[in-house]
């Protein structure tokens, strides 16, 4: 076994957004598309996406899974309340997709995370 040392790009932003109008928490087509929109204008490369609706007036989850990692989105429409989870490496700009995310949904509010992802972790090979 050898020794090395990983140093990826990887960011992650864990995002909460608060006083958001519940009707745009509600629908799952146009939250995939947002968050497809997002990963594009963030550089990142969509591979797929899913998106779950919990019923009539109650919120969704989903995930755009990207070549350069994952974008995901779970709402609380009741509460105004998403909790948004980016995670990007390579040459993607994260801080862009919030930011498409954020102005789309209108929120009042957004308190973001910002961890960078596996900085000189040792690994055995």
């Amino acid at each position: 076994m050898t020794s090395g040392v990983f140093h990826p790009s990887g960011w992650h932003l864990l995002a909460d957004l608060c006083g958001i109008a519940p009707d745009r928490l509600t629908d799952p087509a146009e939250l995939e598309q947002l968050l497809i929109a997002a990963a594009r204008a963030a550089g990142a490369t969509v591979l797929s996406s899913h998106f779950h609706h919990f019923g009539s007036g109650q919120g969704v989850t989903g995930v755009v899974l990207l070549a350069e990692s994952h974008i995901s989105i779970h709402t609380w429409p009741e509460s105004g309340f998403a909790a948004l989870d980016i995670f990007m490496c390579g040459q993607t700009r994260p801080q862009r997709a919030l930011e498409v995310i954020h102005g789309s949904l209108g929120s009042r509010e957004c308190a973001v995370q910002t961890i960078m992802r596996g900085v000189s972790v040792p690994i055995l090979v």
